[in-house]
C-alpha cells in the first residue's frame, strides 16, 4: 500500500513548483514528481526508459492495440525509448493523479547481471508493462524521494537506493524485457543500440537495410525484433520521432510550421502538415505556444 504521506508530499512539491499537469525534477538526478487534478485526453508522447510508481489515480498507455493500465500501487517499466499514446483516466482535485518517475540507468542494471540470480526472460516480455509493486519497491522509492529533499543525503544515500531499485525492477514479474537487456548480444540490446542511432540521426533518412546491418540481423529478422520491442515499424518510428520533435518546436519555441518541418528533416511542408494532422488529429498551425515543458519522462 502506498503511504498517504508520500502522496501528499509529492503533490505538495508539484503544486509548490507550479508544475501541475507537467511534472518537476527533484533533488535526485533522474527522479521526477507528477500530479494532475483532472483526467486528460489521449495524447502522443515519447517514453524514455523509466520506472513509474503510481501513488494515486490511474493512467492508460496505448501501444499498437495493447492497453496498459497502471493505477495506485502499480509500477510501470519502460525498457526502450518508444512512442506511446496515453491518458490520465482517474484524477480529481480531491484525489489527484500522483506519481514518481525514475529514469532508468541501463549501465547500472547491466552491472547487476551476476547478482539477480535465476530469471525468466520470457519471449512474450514487453518493452512497456505494468504490475502491482511489492512493498520493498514502494519503500525504496519512498526513501529515494525523502533523501531528494536534502542535498547532502541525496549525494551520499541516493546511489545506494538507486541500485536497490534497479535490483528490484530486474527481479520484478514484469521486468522481462529489462532483464533481456542484461545480455548485450540479445535482440533487445541490439534494437536498443539501433534506437539510439535513429534518435541521434532522426533528421536523416536512414535506410532500414543499413539499420539491420548495424545490429547484425537480416532484414526480416530486424523487422520482426524491432516490432516486438517498439510495436511499430522502423519507418514509422523515424516518422514519430520527427513529428514529436516538430510538435515540441511548435509548442515550446513558437516556430513556424515551415521552420519546424525543415528542422526535423521534412523537405515538403505540405507533406509535413498532412502527416502531422494524421498523427495528432489537428494541423500544426493549430498548436499554440505554451509554457516550456519540464524536461522529464512522461508518466
Amino acid at each position: 500500500m502506498v503511504p498517504k504521506n508520500l502522496i501528499s508530499d509529492v503533490f505538495d512539491l508539484v503544486e509548490r513548483t507550479g508544475t501541475l499537469g507537467e511534472g518537476c525534477a527533484t533533488g535526485v538526478d533522474g527522479l521526477f514528481a507528477f500530479a494532475q487534478t483532472k483526467t486528460t485526453e489521449c495524447a502522443a508522447a515519447f517514453y524514455e526508459p523509466i520506472m513509474c510508481l503510481v501513488l494515486q489515480g490511474a493512467k492508460e498507455a496505448y501501444l499498437n492495440g495493447r492497453v496498459v493500465r497502471y493505477s495506485a500501487g502499480d509500477t510501470l517499466i519502460v525498457s526502450h525509448a518508444i512512442p506511446v499514446e496515453s491518458a490520465v483516466m482517474q484524477a480529481s482535485p480531491d484525489a489527484p493523479y500522483t506519481a514518481l518517475a525514475l529514469r532508468l540507468d541501463l549501465a547500472m542494471a547491466r552491472s547487476m547481471n551476476d547478482e539477480i540470480g535465476e530469471r525468466d526472460d520470457s519471449a512474450n516480455a514487453h518493452s512497456l508493462n505494468a504490475a502491482a509493486s511489492d512493498a520493498a519497491l514502494i519503500d525504496a522509492t519512498h526513501r529515494l524521494f525523502n533523501v531528494s529533499k536534502d542535498p547532502v543525503e541525496a549525494r551520499s544515500l541516493a546511489p545506494l537506493i538507486l541500485r536497490e531499485i534497479h535490483f528490484r525492477l530486474l527481479r520484478a514479474q514484469h521486468g522481462g524485457m529489462l532483464r533481456q537487456l542484461l545480455n548485450q548480444d540479445s535482440p533487445a540490446s541490439r534494437i536498443a543500440q539501433v534506437i539510439a542511432t535513429m534518435r541521434e540521426n532522426f533528421k536523416s533518412n536512414l535506410p532500414v537495410a543499413d539499420l539491420a546491418s548495424e545490429c547484425g540481423m537480416s532484414l526480416s529478422a530486424f523487422h520482426e525484433h524491432f516490432r516486438s520491442v517498439t510495436a511499430t515499424t522502423p519507418l514509422q518510428y523515424q516518422k514519430d520521432l520527427r513529428l514529436l520533435e516538430a510538435r515540441r518546436l511548435l509548442v515550446t519555441e513558437n516556430r513556424s510550421v515551415a521552420s519546424a518541418a525543415y528542422e526535423v528533416g521534412y523537405e515538403s511542408p505540405t507533406q509535413f502538415s498532412r502527416e502531422f494532422s494524421r498523427k495528432f488529429g489537428m494541423p500544426p498551425s493549430m498548436h499554440k505556444p505554451a509554457a516550456p515543458l519540464v524536461p522529464a519522462p512522461t508518466t
